[in-house]
């Protein structure tokens, strides 16, 4: 993938995200648009299941995710992210990481992230790991962050190995771990495709919708709704389809057609 030349409509990018601020890049205005796109994109595998290849040139992240109003997984939450970033004046680096989310197995390098210069600082920036993801940048440097009633943790494993972590309901998990080598547009193209393509990719399980907030988590996995408030988790299992596509609506801001996909959408632990 070379660089893209279209033109980035950040007019429209803010619009979707529901942002109004000011446009210099600055670390008020990263922390700003960041919370306005975790908030206001979901994390979503829909087009996976619908077995349609996902795209990573900017046309098509603007087509779904701005013009269409739909969500996506990491790449392409981050490069979208990280074109309307560049469209303002920020200096970045774009990342990979190896999720340790849940995992007793070493996975490949499959999640992305990215690496913003403001106001003299580096900060990790990451809207796209769904429900338990980032709301807001945190300083690429070892340290404690709170964001909303969220708790997260960066610290550094060794000379080249980073750790973002979040204490949850079994105690300090690390969500994945990375170096702050920064990757080509090309790079990211290989774990793009394995992950919408590989047999046991599980994002080809099941359907994943998941949207973080400030006080509140909703996430969806195959049939199985929870949501997540400082008072704890409730869930329940969604007998519909009807109910299913109701939810993706009302919860998560996505209208989608029904069809053979909901097929996949199964009950899985999560």
């Amino acid at each position: 993938m070379e660089a893209d030349d279209m033109t980035f409509d950040l007019n429209a990018y803010f619009n979707r995200i529901g942002y109004a601020g000011a446009r210099v890049p600055t670390a008020d205005v990263l922390r700003a648009i960041h919370l306005a796109h975790a908030t206001h994109v979901p994390f979503e595998n829909i087009d996976v299941l619908r077995e349609l290849p996902i795209r990573l040139d900017l046309e098509s992240l603007q087509r779904k995710l701005v013009t269409d109003r739909r969500g996506g997984y990491c790449f392409e939450q981050n490069m979208l992210l990280a074109a309307a970033l560049e469209a303002i004046g920020f200096r970045l680096k774009r990342l990979l990481a190896r999720v340790k989310f849940r995992s007793q197995h070493t996975l490949p390098l499959t999640h992305m992230a990215l690496d913003v210069e403001a106001d003299g600082r580096h900060w990790l920036c990451d809207v796209g790991f769904g429900g338990h993801g980032l709301l807001e940048p945190i300083p690429f440097q070892e340290g404690s962050a709170t964001q909303g009633i969220w708790d997260y943790h960066l610290k550094q494993a060794d000379s080249r190995w980073w750790v973002l972590q979040a204490p949850l309901e079994e105690g300090m998990v690390d969500l994945y771990t990375l170096t702050r080598e920064p990757y080509e547009l090309i790079d990211f193209e290989p774990p793009n495709y394995y992950v919408w393509n590989y047999p046991t990719s599980i994002f080809r399980q099941h359907l994943i919708a998941q949207r973080p907030g400030l006080d509140e988590r909703h996430i969806l996995v195959g049939r199985d709704y929870t949501v997540i408030t400082a008072a704890g988790a409730t869930s329940r299992a969604i007998e519909s389809d009807p109910e299913l596509l109701a939810i993706l609506v009302e919860r998560f801001g996505l209208k989608v057609e029904a069809g053979n996909w909901l097929a996949a959408s199964i009950s899985a632990a999560y």
